[in-house]
């Protein structure tokens, strides 16, 4: 059951936290309903998504062979054999789906987009450069609205540009990762790579990273952040985000982070004591 379990990455689960944006940035914390329809969601994109890491690991089992830590995935190692990865790829999806479509015809929509998205990534498209990236970052704003629009939440615009520049910024930061990783390797595992060169991704991440810092900070001054949560205080939340991302980059650079943003969030102490001063100070201010 281990490996099932590990093909599933049941890890990266952590990044269904962007489902809940529109909950915690409602003020409607006291409706009960609207919170199950939210967890629902996120447990829904679970689901899809680790359907969608089985279909990847399928498609790039060769590949990873040749990547000195994606060597030792399921497929790839051959714990896990193909016809059980597309059964256990089948069932997961179409739980998935159904809880999705119990939350609302607007979540089943958005949750097949991500879908059929990702099936295109693996079918080619995650070879052509920067558009592999921007579909990684398309990922992440489906989250987004999976938990506002799908659950009925309007979405705040200013927030939606925040997560998209965010999740561009980690997207460069996995290529960046890989390139510094696989060096002379890195073409003969994932064919975009050979259009990218550390320079040009340190430009990318520069570029996003900045807009990144830029959009959350209009979002804290915008008027209508400002009416829907009373408080014009969130200003001070920005030198949490600041910080987080040049660390980001730092570990990046010095320690060859970057491959995986949900264990880096985790093992990194300066990172994880960020993410929750952010939360607890972003909290009190919205009381």
């Amino acid at each position: 059951m281990l490996p099932l379990i590990k093909l599933l990455r049941p890890h990266h689960w952590t990044k269904n936290l962007f489902v809940f944006t529109g909950i915690l940035f409602s003020h409607d914390w006291e409706n009960a309903s609207l919170w199950f329809d939210v967890i629902m969601a996120a447990l829904a994109f679970s689901l899809t998504s680790s359907a969608v890491y089985v279909i990847n690991d399928i498609a790039d089992r060769e590949q990873d062979r040749l990547h000195p830590d994606k060597c030792r995935r399921p497929i790839a190692s051959g714990a896990v054999g193909l016809n059980t990865a597309r059964v256990l790829g089948v069932v997961v999806m179409v739980v998935g789906l159904g809880l999705a479509y119990m939350v609302s015809i607007e979540a089943l929509g958005i949750i097949v987009i991500y879908l059929l998205m990702n099936l295109a990534y693996s079918a080619g498209l995650k070879h052509v450069a920067i558009l592999d990236v921007f579909i990684i970052a398309l990922g992440f704003m489906l989250r987004i609205l999976a938990g506002t629009i799908g659950v009925g939440i309007p979405p705040s615009q200013w927030l939606l540009l925040c997560g998209f520049m965010i999740t561009l910024f980690l997207g460069f930061a996995k290529r960046s990762s890989e390139m510094m990783a696989l060096e002379d390797a890195g073409v003969d595992h994932r064919k975009s790579l050979e259009d990218y060169n550390m320079s040009l991704l340190d430009l990318m991440l520069g570029i996003t990273g900045a807009a990144t810092i830029m959009t959350y900070s209009l979002y804290t001054m915008s008027e209508t952040t400002i009416a829907v949560h009373g408080t014009s205080q969130l200003i001070y939340t920005v030198p949490f985000v600041t910080y987080g991302i040049f660390r980001y980059i730092l570990l990046l650079h010095r320690h060859g982070h970057g491959t995986d943003p949900s264990s880096d969030l985790f093992k990194d102490p300066q990172m994880l004591i960020t993410g929750i001063g952010w939360a607890v100070v972003t909290f009190l201010l919205m009381r």
